[in-house]
């Protein structure tokens, strides 16, 4: 029964008369989605449905939904415009080759604007994402039993099936997040020597970054590009130095490779414990206007201006892949459901 209502209440949010009655919700507020990746069966990606994407896109068109670039959705929450709504706005972290390629066009299709947050490095292949190095190594592992160490723990993984494989990665990855960043990449390191799997040292095409050109291709498309770091550390587990050339050096790739760099920074992971005050100062140290985090949340111009510290707090929602569940959250009810609850 419960799913019954819940699905009735997500039909409601499609029909026109319902989103003009939560507009004034919508006073004041943006809703930014973040996506990363999306599936595509010639490199083997999996992530979010293209065609759900290409759907929700043309819900959020027919339905009047006004679609924005991240730097006009900051434009207006610093200006604290009078508009009734501010918009939704789509970005897209780390730089992976599908999301100009896959991504690209159904946005294109849409004239919706989108921003990409790019690991510099990663472009420049000097790397390849450290959670895709955990999952190729489990993946490509023939044995069926790991046991490796992480810091101070010993960890003993057993599985009998993709599941039970699949559980045993989220949990050394989600241990990962929590260690120094040096600890991590050796236990990584540690894992796949474990594992009996050798790590190539660039990405295979499964996990291939775009290219710089490709980036200047699509700036002229209409696609933003922002810092994401260089390297992808969470920055609360790096050192002083570390935290800040991984802002600075990723602006200054930026600069160096797009034709138009976006000045608003993206945090890795980017929960409340994942940066500081050491990292809000490095962004404002080089003139970036603001950043974004992975806390659940509308973009409000109220809690914008509140405090100083507050543009280079602005809020996402992960993109749900499911267009009734996006018009919850762009409708003005998730707002609604946060207030009441």
């Amino acid at each position: 029964m419960k799913r019954k209502i819940q699905r009735a209440l997500l039909g409601a949010l499609t029909v026109p008369a319902v989103r003009g009655l939560l507009s004034p919700l919508r006073r004041g507020a943006g809703t930014v989605f973040m996506l990363h990746r999306l599936t595509d069966p010639e490199t083997g990606a999996v992530g979010t449905d293209p065609a759900e994407l290409r759907r929700t896109l043309g819900f959020l068109r027919k339905r009047g939904y006004p679609l924005v670039s991240v730097e006009e959705l900051f434009r207006r929450l610093e200006r604290s415009d009078t508009s009734p709504e501010y918009g939704v706005a789509f970005t897209l972290d780390d730089g992976y080759a599908e999301q100009v390629r896959v991504a690209g066009p159904i946005f294109a299709e849409f004239d919706c604007p989108a921003t990409v947050f790019l690991t510099t490095g990663f472009l420049d292949q000097r790397l390849w994402q450290w959670w895709d190095r955990i999952e190729y190594a489990f993946e490509t592992s023939r044995r069926m039993r790991i046991s490796t160490q992480l810091a101070d723990a010993t960890l003993e993984y057993r599985w009998e099936d993709a599941h039970g494989r699949d559980l045993a990665r989220d949990d050394f990855t989600a241990r990962c997040k929590r260690v120094p960043n040096d600890e991590k990449l050796a236990a990584i390191e540690r894992l796949a020597a474990a594992a009996e799997v050798e790590l190539p040292a660039q990405a295979p095409e499964r996990y291939a970054p775009m290219a710089w050109s490709e980036v200047r291709t699509w700036e002229e498309r209409g696609f933003t590009f922002g810092p994401h770091t260089v390297t992808h550390p969470i920055l609360s587990r790096t050192g002083d130095a570390q935290s800040r050339e991984e802002i600075c050096g990723s602006w200054d790739r930026l600069r160096e490779e797009a034709g138009r760099p976006l000045p608003i920074f993206c945090y890795p992971n980017g929960q409340p414990e994942d940066l500081g005050d050491r990292e809000i100062g490095s962004i404002r140290d080089i003139g970036l206007t603001g950043a974004l985090t992975t806390t659940m949340g509308h973009a409000s111009a109220s809690a914008y201006r509140a405090r100083p510290e507050n543009p280079f707090l602005v809020r996402r929602f992960p993109y749900p892949n499911d267009y009734r569940v996006t018009a919850l959250f762009a409708s003005g009810a998730e707002r609604l459901r946060q207030a009441l609850g």
